[in-house]
Parts: C-alpha cells; structure tokens; sequence
C-alpha cells in the first residue's frame, strides 16, 4: 500500500477493548511506537519516567498516562481519542479510562466506532470483563472485531496456549452471535506481531495487527439509505425560518418534499443554508449539517424527524431494546427514564423485561423484575406519545438510544420493533371526500326494540386461555334469553373478512382495527357483539375501542403462559416451541396483558361454568334496558 492510496484519505475508528490487565493500554503505547505516530520527544520522556520508575523496560502503558495527566490539566472528556496512522491510512483510536467510564463511552461517544480490538490476555485468557465488552460489541452491532491475544511472551510464544485461548475465544463470540476476522497473538510489550511480524511466532502465518486493521473497512457515509434529517432547532433569521438539523443518513436535495414525523405534516424544501453562506447550495448529504426552509409553515420543533414521504420511520409508542444498564440503582417495571436518540428526548416507562443476560455464563432469566448494575437485558419500553422510530437493524445511525436516570446516563443500547406494528398506517385514512350518512333508526330506538343495548364485549388472553370456548358458551346463553347477540372469533374472520391478512405485527394490527370497526357497527346495530382474539397490542385495543368508546367492554380472559402451553388445544404451541410457527404470541411475540379492564375472567383457577356466569352476570348488568329508562321512556 503507498501513500497515494485512496483508503489514506480514510479515517478508521477503532475501538479497543479488553479485561483489566489484559494490556489494552500497552497495547495503544506500543502501536504509536511501531507507527511512528508518538508525538515529539514523547519516546524520550518516556524512557525518562519508565526509568524513574523502577521500570526494567519501557513501559509502553505510560503514554495514555502522560496523555491523561495533560488532557487533565486542559479539560475533562468523556472520550479520549488517540491517532496514528499506518502507510495506508489514519487511525482514531477511541479509548476511555476506567471500566465504568469505558461503558458510557461505548454506549454513547464511541458508538461510531468502524471496528474494535479485544485484548484477551494469553496466560489468563477469557475474563469477565472480556465477555461483557465482547457482549458488548455484539450490542451495539459492531462486526470488524479483531482478538489479539497477548502477552505472548508470557507463555514463551507457545502456539499450544495460542490455539488454546483463541478456541476459548471463538466459543464465546460465537456463542453470542459475534464473529472475530482474526485472531492474532503480539506480545505489545515487545513489539511482537504489532507492525512487524514476530520471529518468535514463526508458526503463525496470518497478518500482524496493523495489517489486520488496514483490511477492515471503513464505514461508508450511509446516502444509499432512506432520508433521516432529526431536527435540532429552529432558528429565525432575516425574517427568514430555518429548520436545522444534521442529515444522518440519506440525502436531502433543494426541492424535495419531506414528511416529519410524528406529526406526519408535508412541506417541500425551498433552499438549504450553510453558514458562511453558500448560495450554490442544493444539496446535503449523510453527515452534513444544514438548516433547511420551507414553502409552508408546519409545526416541526427539536426530536422531530424529516424524511422523504415514501420512506418514513415507524411510529410507535411501544418498542423494544436491548441494553446495557450502567446505573447503582436497579431498572425495574413500572419505573420512567428518560429516553434519548437523535435529537428525540422522550420519557418512557418500562413496561416489560423479557429477558436479563449474565454476561458471565450467558445464562438468561426470563420475566426478571429488575435489571442490575453492568446487566445486559432485553425490555419494552412505552411512551405516552408516538414517537418516530427506526430498528437498529435497519438504520444503526439513528437506532441506538441512551437511557437518564435523572440527570444521569444509566444505560443504552440499541432499538428493536420486533413483534411490534408501525401504526402510521392506522394514523389516517387513505380515502378522501367521504362523508358520513345518519340513519334515521337510532341506537336508541333499536334498544327500545329490542329491549336491550348493543355493545362489543372484546376478549383477550392467550391462545389457550379460553376465550373462544366463554364466547361461544356465553352467546348460547344469551340466545337462550333472547337478546341478539353474535360472536366474531379470531380463526372465523380470518376465513373471510381478512383473509388477506398474515400474522406478521402489521398485519395483526390491521386484523383488530378491521374487527373493532365491524363490531361496533354491529353494536350500533342493536346486537351484542362477543369478539374473541388473542389482540396482543394493547394500541391496537385501544383502538379498537376508539371505534365504539362507549359501548366498548374490554374482558381480560386470564391465564398464564404455562397454563395455556399446557392446554394447547390446537397445538400451536407446541408447533412454535419447534420453530414451526414463527412470532406467536407468549413465545417469540409479545403479549400487553390490560391494564384496566372492565372484567378479569381468571379461566385458570375456575371452572368453565362459573366463568360463563360471571361473563353473563356482568353482560346483563350492562346491556338490559330498565323499564324507567330514558331509552324505553323516550
């Protein structure tokens, strides 16, 4: 590689990791020495402090000393970053100190990082903290990890104990989905397999570490990915109003007609602006920050999102995330934090903990109240507003998030939708110059009539719990008694109304709105209307009951997961625990029990009769027209 390679012009952001001990900042000292990147007279003075230390040798570990001891003196960061350069390119190296430190920079200053070093120690091998910084990687989706596996010259260069600690290795990463590109063994004290290949490791035949790094590649700007423009203010200026933002990914061009979410309101860009001004400016692409203006005066504020109305972020008040939790004081259900990614602030309650990891043996709790100190876990979190959200997986720019505690970061990681809808589709109608038609028959009169009011009654549980079995049992009662009364369940419509649906997290949240409108109408009809669907989402319940808010009855068929595993009356759930059904709900799909449901139906610990009494108890209650009534004196 020669100077006049264009990946000189490239600037790589490494990483570098490892337990404590393990020698991450020997490491940094002695690949500033190999590359000549030490800054001037820093080799000398550092001979002078090794000396005066007792030091036998030059103690490569003493560079980020005097680094941090002159960084202390000017002004305290979060991030410390170092640079070197190879023949073929610059290097940042993104470093902090202290574990703790180290994990708030990971989750919040280093999470641009293109690639990463673990610094596994050969006479110790895998440690702790190796697996939580590994697990850590795997986290924040960092996939150019390199091992190093050092102090080589510890155990006398022995390619047995190489072999050994990198099986070690492997095992780990692969255990958490993580992959090393190499596997490299240096001795950073001595300069071993560093820039220079090693004569004391003649047996080992792949690339030095510089000559690892430089094959990495680095981060493209992502302009190839759809327009993501958070905004950070608005400013105005010379009767001028300017929205201003940084472009994260995409590209926003002059003339563009962009969507901001969660508003969903319109306007096309009229010109872009940089300061010092630039009036040839029509375009700005990933990583540029811009203030844009626009042909019309919609309300847009900091947090939100500006993209192109063909691809927006989803909109959700409910998500998931994988994170990393950081602060003394436990996170636990039920407790609000304050939510940051992008330009969004948000608070957010934890409405769940599915899963909590040890980083140690990667063995997992499930449905764990708490998440501890350094614990990794999976959660849902819920705000009370939409907000504009894009999966980790789809965009890592603006799917990471920080969790505050206060004032503090207490934790961070990455956003999943996984299980859950995008419900800007349910936001608005797609139809214009509709108009409603009032019938002459009112609600009113059809209960005269029928001597009884219609209502949606709207079973949810598991699959499993019962309610399909209440539901039809309590409509032959009620038939019996003469009332008119109808059961839509989940598989019948399914064979008809939405037979075009899947069971994907969209396509379920279309299923209920369809259910919710149909029973309403039949409620508005005079009849009562039983419906029976598992109707995982507690959105898309509300919004069922949004279509026929007064006449809506939410009753929670309960029973637990294990309970209903064990019923399994149509063996789905054994065809899912054999990965023959996929997102089904209480195993790999969640499942928002209600939060105040105007009946709880405990199928568990009662019989099917005394269940269909309670359900017909509690109807009847409702529903009956009483003599005195203004509906029957009217």
């Amino acid at each position: 590689m020669t100077n006049d390679s264009p990946l000189k012009y490239q600037q790589l952001r490494v990483v570098i990791v490892g337990h404590v001990d393990h020698g991450k900042s020997t490491l940094i000292g002695r690949l500033l020495y190999d590359t000549d990147s030490l800054p001037e007279g820093k080799f000398e003075e550092l001979q002078k402090i090794s000396k005066k230390r007792g030091a036998e040798a030059i103690e490569w570990s003493f560079v980020l000393d005097a680094m941090q001891a002159e960084r202390d003196q000017a002004v305290t960061i979060d991030t410390t970053q170092i640079w070197f350069s190879t023949e073929a390119r610059d290097y940042v190296i993104i470093d902090a100190p202290g574990h703790r430190e180290f994990l708030k920079n990971m989750i919040s200053g280093a999470a641009a990082a293109d690639a990463a070093v673990l610094v596994v120690d050969a006479t110790e091998g895998v440690r702790e903290q190796t697996r939580r910084h590994a697990y850590l990687l795997h986290l924040l989706g960092l996939r150019q990890v390199a091992v190093v596996i050092n102090k080589m010259d510890m155990v006398e260069y022995d390619a047995e104990r190489f072999t050994q600690v990198s099986r070690e290795v492997e095992s780990y990463l692969s255990s958490i989905g993580l992959h090393a590109s190499h596997i490299v063994p240096i001795s950073a004290r001595h300069g071993d397999m560093i820039a220079q290949r090693s004569e004391h490791m003649d047996w080992y035949k792949g690339k030095a570490l510089t000559a690892v790094l430089d094959s990495f590649e680095v981060a493209m700007p992502p302009v190839a990915q759809p327009l993501r423009f958070p905004i950070q203010d608005v400013y105005h200026q010379d009767k001028k109003r300017y929205i201003v933002g940084r472009v994260e990914t995409g590209i926003l061009r002059k003339g563009d007609k962009l969507m901001f979410s969660p508003t969903g309101e319109e306007a096309t860009v009229t010109s872009l602006a940089v300061w010092p001004h630039d009036e040839n400016k029509v375009e700005a692409r990933a990583g540029e920050s811009i203030g844009i203006t626009l042909d019309d005066k919609i309300f847009v504020e900091r947090g939100h999102v500006g993209s192109h109305v063909k691809n927006p972020p989803m909109l959700s008040n409910v998500f998931r995330a994988n994170i990393f939790w950081l602060a003394d004081r436990p996170m636990k259900v039920g407790n609000s934090y304050k939510v940051r990614y992008g330009t969004q602030e948000s608070t957010v309650s934890v409405q769940s903990i599915e899963r909590v990891i040890d980083t140690q043996d990667l063995a997992q709790s499930g449905e764990a109240g708490e998440v501890k100190r350094n614990a990794v876990a999976e959660i849902t979190l819920r705000a009370r507003e939409l907000l504009p959200l894009d999966p980790y997986i789809d965009n890592s720019r603006m799917g990471r998030l920080v969790l505050y505690d206060g004032h503090d970061v207490a934790g961070g990681g990455t956003i999943s939708m996984e299980g859950y809808a995008d419900q800007r589709r349910a936001e608005k109608p797609v139809a214009q110059n509709i108009y409603q038609v009032e019938s002459l028959t009112s609600y009113e009169a059809r209960a005269r009539q029928n001597r009884h009011y219609g209502a949606v009654f709207w079973f949810t549980g598991l699959s499993g719990a019962g309610k399909s079995t209440l539901a039809i049992a309590v409509e032959r009662a009620l038939f019996e008694r003469g009332y008119h009364t109808y059961v839509l369940d989940g598989d019948n419509v399914r064979h008809g109304l939405n037979s075009d649906l899947g069971f994907s997290p969209e396509d379920r949240a279309e299923n209920i709105r369809r259910i919710g409108e149909v029973a309403a109408l039949m409620a508005d009809a005079g009849n009562i209307c039983v419906t029976a669907f598992i109707s995982p989402y507690r959105e898309d319940r509300d919004r069922a009951r949004k279509a026929s808010p007064a006449r809506f009855h939410e009753i929670y068929v309960k029973a637990d997961l294990a309970t209903c595993e064990g019923r399994d009356p149509k063996g789905l759930y054994k065809k899912a625990r054999g990965g023959q059904i996929k997102e089904f709900t209480g195993i790999d799909s969640p499942y928002e029990p209600p939060e105040n449901p105007e009946m709880v139906v405990d199928t568990q610990n009662n019989d099917v009769e005394t269940c269909v009494q309670q359900v017909i108890d509690y109807i009847e209650a409702q529903i009956v027209v009483k003599e005195d009534s203004k509906a029957v004196a009217g």
